[in-house]
């Protein structure tokens, strides 16, 4: 089911609106009778176990550690536009 809601309205109720969203209706915020808005639930994040985390982790450390840099050179580094030393 549809749920068609003036502006002004969903100001008022957008709570009530959330919650008709996140149970799987659809919810469409009109302003004159023309449709702008739709509201949708935010998908959940993908949920990785605690090793994968880790896994992940562990190669981006190897790829920092990867990167060509002199670790005796002075702090005081030139940056080029991206960030990356000179």
């Amino acid at each position: 089911m549809t749920i068609h809601v003036n502006i002004g309205k969903a100001k008022s109720n957008l709570s009530k609106l959330i919650a008709a969203s996140l149970r799987g209706e659809e919810v469409v915020i009109d302003h004159d009778g023309v449709p702008q808005v739709r509201l949708t639930p935010v998908a959940k994040p993908e949920e990785i176990d605690r090793a994968e985390r880790r896994r992940r982790i562990d190669e981006i450390l190897a790829r920092i550690d990867a990167l060509p840099m002199n670790r005796d050179a002075p702090a005081d580094l030139e940056w080029d536009e991206n960030g990356l030393p000179v």
